[in-house]
C-alpha cells in the first residue's frame, strides 16, 4: 500500500459553484517534495498545506482534513467513462495504491510514511460544484451509485510531513462493521440503514453524524433492523 500521489488546488473563480465565494479548490494537482500535513486551524479550511478549500460549509475542518481516493477506482471511472483521470482529478488529497479506501471501517486509521497517522470519518458526498468540475451528465446519481466507492474523508491525528511513494499501513480498524461503502449507501441511497451506523458515531463526520441521528430521532432504531 502506498502514496501515489498528494494533491492541491487554488482557488479558482467559475461558473458551476454554488459556493459563497464564488470560487472552488476542486481542480487539486499533485505537488512535489514534501507536504504537510495537519489538523486545521479553527477557520476549518484543508489538512494539506498549500490546498484551497473555498466553500467550508462542505470541504475542511477537523472531520473533513483530508479526502482520499483509490488510484484502483480512478481507473475504473476511466474505464466507464472513456477519458483520463490523473490523480486529484476528483478532487482528493491523496492518491493512494493497494488499499481499499471504500472498505474502511469509520474510525480506521492510516500512518503515511514516518509519521502521519490519519482516520476515516465517512465518504465524500457528490455535490454541484463536482459535477460541474467533471462535466459528466447525470454526475451525482452516477457517483452515488457507483460500485467504485465515494473515496474517504479523514481527520488528522499525527501531524507531520508526506511525500510520494511513501508506504501506508493501517495501523487501527474498530470492532464495529460499519465501512465507508455502508455508510455513504446508507446516507444517500437507503436511509433506513442510517440508525445501525450510529455503533461508529464517536468517528463519524460531522455531517453524517448529524443526518444518522436526526433520522433515528424521527423513526426510531427499529427501521434499521435487519
Amino acid at each position: 500500500m502506498e502514496l501515489l500521489s498528494v494533491n492541491a488546488g487554488r482557488p479558482t473563480a467559475v461558473d458551476y459553484t454554488n459556493a459563497p465565494s464564488g470560487r472552488t479548490g476542486i481542480d487539486k494537482r499533485p505537488v512535489e517534495g514534501p507536504v504537510r500535513i495537519a489538523a486545521p486551524g479553527p477557520e476549518g479550511a484543508s489538512g494539506v498545506a498549500g490546498d484551497a478549500v473555498c466553500d467550508l460549509r462542505f470541504h475542511g475542518g477537523a472531520d473533513r482534513a483530508v479526502y482520499a481516493f483509490a488510484r484502483e477506482d480512478l481507473d475504473r471511472w476511466e474505464a466507464e467513462l472513456g477519458r483520463t483521470l490523473a490523480a486529484g482529478s476528483f478532487g482528493e488529497n491523496l492518491t493512494l495504491r493497494g488499499l481499499d479506501v471504500n472498505g474502511a471501517l469509520i474510525g480506521e486509521r492510516w500512518r503515511i510514511g514516518d509519521e502521519v497517522v490519519l482516520e476515516v470519518t465517512g465518504g465524500r458526498i457528490p455535490c454541484r460544484t463536482f459535477a460541474g468540475f467533471l462535466e459528466e451528465k447525470g454526475w451525482v446519481r452516477r457517483f452515488n451509485e457507483s460500485a467504485a466507492g465515494p473515496g474517504a474523508l479523514l481527520r488528522v491525528i499525527t501531524p507531520g510531513e508526506v511525500r510520494a511513494g511513501d508506504p501506508v499501513k493501517v495501523v487501527h480498524r474498530p470492532s464495529h462493521g460499519i465501512t465507508v461503502a455502508r455508510l455513504h449507501h446508507a446516507a444517500t441511497a437507503d436511509r433506513t440503514l442510517l440508525p445501525e451506523t450510529l455503533v461508529a458515531a464517536e468517528w463519524m463526520e460531522s455531517g453524517l453524524l448529524a443526518l444518522a441521528r436526526a433520522y433515528t430521532e424521527k423513526y426510531g432504531e427499529e427501521s434499521g433492523e435487519r
